[in-house]
């Protein structure tokens, strides 16, 4: 793929999967705006754009679409990184930090393609959310960032038929990716049908399939990499596996719930 020319904003890509995003379309040839709180460790570089932006913020997501608008004639790709979470109802996640998710996850990348759609060349622009598995499955106390993954997951398929024949949109729904470049063995790898943890890479190669000429078909979608994760389904005493009550539904049954 070559995106020589091309202008691309990424948020949350000073670590993990957005930084290998980033790094991936540099290497062919884009031009890169990094919207993120946290400075890069690495030194700049000419294609790459750093502009600090809390995302929480819609002042900052404002000035940071118009500094933009200043530097770049067009954005050809947007890429809807940034997340994190806030736990969720055994933390006693509360009011304002549940929303602070939910603006990072789903508001700011509402704004952003508001704020950026009139600089993206019409019919040969692309945007991708990187949503989560957890958009449809749960572990407890993951509340926050459940609920943004499944809001980017609706927004996805909202925005592309708001922008249709202009714009395609697209999300990618990442499993187990590890972002600390640890080694991993035995269960953690053969639980996968795939056979080992996910990789930033895994997903930053989709990201750039989806924005490239040959998925100029796809539009709408949420593509699973997750190494087959979702797909894979395990009962009470299938596949070596036994249920354990967690100790939170017992604290939940008697109307006690640890803080």
């Amino acid at each position: 793929m070559n995106f020589k020319e091309k202008t691309v904003v990424v948020t949350g890509g000073s670590n993990g999967i957005g930084k290998q995003i980033i790094a991936d379309f540099i290497g062919e040839g884009a031009t890169v705006y990094n919207l993120d709180f946290i400075e890069p460790k690495e030194e700049n570089r000419t294609e790459l754009r750093f502009i600090k932006c809390d995302l929480r913020d819609a002042n900052q997501i404002e000035n940071a679409v118009e500094e933009i608008k200043k530097t770049s004639k067009a954005v050809d790709i947007l890429v809807n990184n940034a997340c994190f979470s806030n736990k969720g109802l055994l933390s006693r996640c509360d009011f304002k930090a549940f929303n602070d998710v939910l603006t990072v996850g789903i508001t700011a990348p509402y704004l952003l393609t508001m704020g950026l759609m009139e600089i993206m060349p019409a019919g040969k622009s692309a945007i991708v959310n990187i949503a989560s598995t957890r958009a449809l499955m749960s572990q407890a106390d993951t509340e926050s960032y459940s609920a943004a993954k499944g809001g980017i997951v609706a927004l996805t398929h909202a925005m592309s038929m708001s922008l249709s024949g202009r714009v395609r949109v697209n999300a990618i729904s990442p499993g187990w990716i590890d972002t600390t470049g640890s080694s991993f063995s035995g269960a953690d790898c053969s639980q996968h049908p795939a056979g080992r943890v996910g990789r930033p890479e895994d997903i930053s190669r989709m990201v750039l399939f989806l924005v490239g000429e040959d998925a100029n078909f796809i539009t709408g979608e949420n593509i699973v990499i997750d190494g087959g994760m979702s797909k894979q389904m395990i009962y009470h005493n299938d596949e070596g596996w036994e249920y354990k009550k967690p100790c939170h539904e017992n604290n939940i049954q008697n109307n006690k719930i640890d803080t």
